[in-house]
């Protein structure tokens, strides 16, 4: 049987969201461990995993993007204006739904492939609400209260970080800013001989920027068929679990997507993960206070990254790889509501802001 583009794209994203999988079971990747650890335990070695893959990501990205793999303007990242209310104020929303779920709709996904019950409802809670900030009544709202406040890059022909850069010097620096930026992170990663010697957190830092990078060059190829072109994109976690639980719902009358392969592929893999580590149990809500946190965060995780047009890892790594501007003013945004939601949780109140 011959496969059509569309699946050739999702398998792509099938075999990333595997690899994704196993980095978060084996290689304990995850964004809101690294700011548990960093916020709470003065511990950097996860975050240094998660700067790690961003610098791969962005390395080879912009490599692939100037010898012409693909046009990174295509991407959803790269508009010519930068709706800067949504990626602060739904940045924040979903640092805080992380942090009462305690992990990202990436983690969500790595839970329910180790048995996390939990994750199931946050799962469909966050691909609702998802669904419900693009063409609902949550939509609505952001249209009239959110959209409207853009900051324009048409002067740059996109918000991209080096096309500013190449318009303030009159030239074109090909790679050379995200190689620049990409070698910082590099050496703020690897400069700790604590997270050198975590050879488990090196790889899984490694693998995730290469199958981000990865993931570009999978819809680039495999979706160039003129007769079914497909999207430039790489992998994101907010909208894909929407277009899932569609599809799951209507399979005989849907279409696959990288997206939908991706979200499966994270499962399977974290599934795999957790089976080689023998960490796979069956894990439910304590009471009823544990499911409502559980289901206010994955609203909040939902609406806020439909907001700020990503997640830990679609505006965190993917986003970045792009060298879009969107990136660290989401991810700074993402931080300080997981930092107001640890606190929250921790101490009872925000005065655990002013402690160390």
């Amino acid at each position: 049987m011959e496969l059509t583009t569309t699946q050739i794209v999702a398998l792509g994203g099938f075999g990333g969201g595997i690899v994704l999988g196993l980095a978060a079971r084996v290689g304990q990747f995850c964004t809101m461990g690294a700011f548990e650890d960093a916020f709470l335990g003065d511990d950097r070695r996860r975050l240094r995993s998660w700067a790690l893959a961003i610098a791969v990501a962005i390395a080879v990205t912009q490599v692939l993007a100037t010898a012409g793999i693909f046009d990174l303007r295509h991407s959803i990242y790269l508009p010519t204006s930068f709706p800067w209310l949504g990626a602060v104020a739904g940045g924040l929303m979903f640092g805080i739904g992380m942090a009462l779920v305690g992990t990202c709709g990436f983690g969500t996904l790595a839970r329910i492939g180790g048995g996390d019950l939990r994750s199931v409802v946050t799962f469909l809670v966050m691909a609702v609400s998802a669904y419900m900030a693009m063409r609902g009544l949550t939509g609505v709202a952001r249209q009239w209260l959110v959209d409207p406040f853009t900051v324009s890059f048409e002067a740059t022909g996109g918000m991209a970080l080096d096309g500013v850069v190449n318009r303030l010097l009159g030239i074109d620096t090909g790679p050379a800013v995200g190689l620049l930026i990409a070698g910082m992170l590099f050496v703020w990663a690897l400069r700790d001989a604590a997270f050198r010697r975590e050879r488990r957190l090196v790889a899984s830092g490694l693998a995730v920027g290469l199958v981000i990078a990865g993931g570009w060059v999978a819809t680039a190829l495999a979706g160039s068929n003129p007769f079914q072109p497909q999207r430039l994109e790489s992998f994101t976690f907010v909208r894909p679990l929407g277009d899932a639980l569609v599809y799951l719902m209507t399979f005989s009358g849907a279409s696959v997507t990288f997206g939908i392969g991706s979200v499966l592929g994270v499962v399977c893999g974290a599934f795999a993960g957790a089976l080689f580590k023998r960490e796979f149990r069956w894990e439910a809500c304590d009471d009823v206070r544990e499911l409502r946190r559980h289901m206010i965060g994955a609203f909040l995780m939902g609406t806020g990254g439909i907001m700020a047009f990503g997640c830990t890892v679609g505006q965190g790594i993917t986003a970045a790889s792009a060298l879009a501007i969107s990136a660290p003013v989401v991810m700074l945004s993402i931080a300080v509501g997981a930092r107001l939601g640890i606190a929250w949780l921790v101490e009872g109140s925000l005065a655990g802001l002013f402690q160390r």
